[in-house]
């Protein structure tokens, strides 16, 4: 049996021309400097079925992990909608942050939060 060489592990994947992806020294989400940075002014979406680079633990009542659930499971009865936890929450975490940008002092996330 051969093994493959280190030239045909580590071969180039993309032609010689395309510049892609990321250039050396330049991390693989960082867009190269000529390039715009991507434009916030747009609605909020949230990042969807992607990989996360990134972790939060949330704390939750047994009657918010209910709730959460329950919206879950009725998304996909009545609406087809097959979404994980994580999705549904990333979902409206996008939703109260665009109302907060979009109306400030008179959005849903202040309103709620001053009420205490």
């Amino acid at each position: 049996m051969s093994l493959p060489a280190a030239d045909d592990l580590f071969r180039p994947t993309a032609p010689a021309g395309d510049q892609s992806g990321p250039q050396p020294g330049q991390e693989p989400d960082q867009q190269p400097a000529d390039e715009p940075a991507e434009d916030r002014s747009g609605p909020r979406r949230p990042s969807g079925r992607v990989r996360h680079d990134e972790k939060m633990t949330v704390y939750v009542t047994s009657d918010e992990l209910l709730d959460l659930e329950h919206a879950r499971l009725l998304l996909r009865r009545s609406h087809g909608l097959a979404v994980d936890r994580g999705r549904l929450v990333r979902e409206a975490v996008a939703m109260v942050l665009a109302d907060f940008e979009a109306h400030g002092a008179d959005s849903a996330l202040v309103r709620r939060l001053t009420e205490g």
